[in-house]
């Protein structure tokens, strides 16, 4: 069925926001339903359309059945995986590979470097190959490399062992983030996208416990209780690796939902919906529009200075509660309510754009919240105390998965979509490289200057945040002024700078 979009009447002043597309089964996200009074109903477009049908919430629920328990369990072992060294810091991995000065910040940073280098390549094989597979293979291939992590014995083993597992888990986030976009609507992307994040959050506490409890094994077999880290969670996330090989779908249309004739009706609908047309066919004419944009550079930019913060606190959050005063195990435990935070902050920030259809200014909030436990960390007086600036520091978590939402519905064209995803990951790469960094050892257990760095990134990114926002709303504000006659289709995978119709979600 061909579905032109097209708006036909002036809009109401005060509003800035809709969806690019209305499915004849659509949802309408906001209390003044401009969307249904504002497009032809000689369309298919309905003022007495209900908010979803049966059939559309019967094909949600498979889809979050099939699809999202294995994306949430990747991304779960891949925060952990990638953190494990932060846990064998506590049970004599420094000294027992000898490390010095500042090695331990560069095995961290190292990882990264290998996470950049694959960043293109990933953009290539993300069109070139079926998703479900590709991801299956990097999986396993970085389950082996985790569990060989165990094998190395100095600097230098662990260095090449760390950059090859950032190597293959480069490609997850944009391949779950393509995935997301690709089987929900727009208004549905942040409650998932906020659910494969919060995974980071839930990968704290379960790391935390595993962790914990491999620290109080007493027959290890010769091997050192970091060791057994490495092995237990690599030998994991190979198993995970290949049941997603076979069994991870990766197509809306796939056989394997078993869908009746409506549901694949409303599956084509679904597709216009949230604007990503899978094809082979690289349009460089997106990747240089989205060179051109200032929203790219601010939102790459923001992403960077983010993750200077998210570097250190993944490969040092034990090492900083053991700094307030407790024992390596117990330090090891306390990263548990990390985890707890930060699933608050997710949970509460995408019950605020669900309420306020305001994801930037949630995101800015949050980003605020951060800066707040950054300060208390560094005048809070007594050491345990500092527990609470810790705790509210994680918010940072929640604002990125903000800003990686915004993307997601906001981008159009499948190669400017890619692309972005990419560069984004290039610049996150960036920041996770540098933010360790910072973290001089000579500065422990306060590292009072990585901190003040940390602060001053955050309050650049929430002006980036806000000029970001800003771009998009003058785009919105003239499109519903001047609304265009030209028809325009998902099907023809135009960008959202391409496609007229096309409006932002701020």
């Amino acid at each position: 069925m061909y579905n032109p979009r097209i708006s036909t009447d002036a809009p109401n002043n005060d509003m800035v926001e809709k969806q690019s597309s209305q499915s004849l089964y659509g949802r309408h996200d906001y209390t003044h339903d401009y969307a249904s009074s504002h497009y032809e109903h000689s369309l298919g477009y309905s003022e007495d359309d209900q908010p979803m049908s049966t059939e559309e919430r019967a094909l949600v629920r498979k889809i979050d059945f099939f699809v999202m328990p294995i994306i949430c369990t990747i991304n779960l072992l891949q925060f952990i995986d990638k953190s494990t060294i932060n846990y064998a810091a506590v049970m004599g991995f420094k000294e027992d590979l000898n490390l010095v000065g500042n090695q331990y910040s560069l095995l961290g940073s190292i990882f990264y470097l290998g996470y950049l280098l694959f960043q293109f390549p990933n953009n290539y094989f993300l069109q070139r190959f079926p998703i479900g597979r590709y991801i299956g293979t990097i999986v396993f291939i970085w389950g082996a490399v985790l569990a060989c992590t165990s094998t190395g014995t100095n600097f230098s083993q662990m260095a090449a062992l760390r950059f090859l597992l950032g190597f293959f888990e480069a490609g997850i986030y944009p391949c779950l983030t393509l995935l997301v976009s690709t089987f929900y609507r727009r208004h549905e992307q942040a409650a998932r996208l906020g659910a494969f994040w919060l995974c980071n959050g839930i990968a704290l506490v379960v790391g935390g416990l595993i962790s914990y409890g491999i620290g109080r094994m007493t027959n290890t077999h010769g091997l050192a209780n970091w060791q057994w880290i490495m092995i237990i969670l690599g030998v994991i996330t190979s198993a995970v690796g290949v049941f997603s090989f076979f069994f991870l779908i990766d197509n809306p249309k796939s056989k394997a939902l078993n869908l009746n004739a409506e549901q694949e009706i409303l599956v084509e609908e679904r597709t216009r919906d949230n604007a990503v047309v899978r094809t082979t066919t690289i349009k460089r004419d997106q990747i240089i529009e989205a060179l051109k944009e200032v929203r790219f550079w601010c939102f790459c930019i923001a992403c960077l200075l983010i993750n200077l913060q998210n570097g250190a606190m993944t490969i040092y959050n034990a090492q900083i509660t053991e700094g307030f005063g407790f024992t390596g195990l117990d330090s090891i435990l306390l990263t548990v309510g990390a985890g707890g935070s930060t699933v608050l902050f997710i949970v509460l920030g995408v019950y605020c754009v669900n309420k306020t259809h305001q994801t930037l200014y949630t995101a800015c909030g949050l980003m605020t919240i951060d800066i707040i436990g950054l300060i208390l960390l560094i005048v809070i007086p007594t050491p345990k105390v500092k527990l609470i600036g810790f705790y509210l520091a994680w918010s940072y978590c929640a604002a990125y998965v903000l800003l990686v939402t915004s993307i997601s519905n906001n981008v159009s064209g499948y190669t400017k979509k890619i692309f972005y995803n990419g560069l984004l990951m290039v610049f996150y790469t960036l920041g996770n490289f540098c933010g360790p960094l910072m973290m001089v050892s000579t500065q422990a257990p306060t590292y009072i200057g990585g901190m003040i760095g940390y602060i001053c990134a955050n309050v650049v990114v929430v002006i980036l945040l806000l000029v970001a926002r800003w771009r998009m709303s003058v785009v919105n504000t003239r499109r519903m002024a001047k609304p265009s006659s030209i028809l325009t289709n998902v099907e023809d995978d135009l960008s959202d700078v391409q496609d007229t119709n096309f409006l932002y979600r701020l």
